[in-house]
């Protein structure tokens, strides 16, 4: 069985995730060597993210998962 993917969603994500990584002027370099996340493959949007790994990157930047879903265009 093949796995849904919702391109439209995960570009979203991704985008909001480089929105806010660039905001607070955070390369992703330094944010793959603080936490361990290729930050820069999230943000092509190619593969999906997991929960955990979104709970990561939000705690790293500083922000809830709700604040991070508020106001997603998807």
């Amino acid at each position: 069985m093949k796995k849904a993917r919702n391109t439209v969603l995960l570009n979203a994500i991704a985008f909001r995730i480089k929105e806010i990584r660039e905001s607070q002027n955070i390369t992703q370099e330094v944010f793959y060597n603080d936490t361990g996340i290729n930050v820069g493959r999230i943000e092509k949007a190619k593969r999906d993210i997991s929960v955990t790994t979104l709970s990561k990157i939000c705690e790293y930047l500083g922000i809830t998962l709700p604040l991070f879903f508020k106001n997603l265009d998807y």
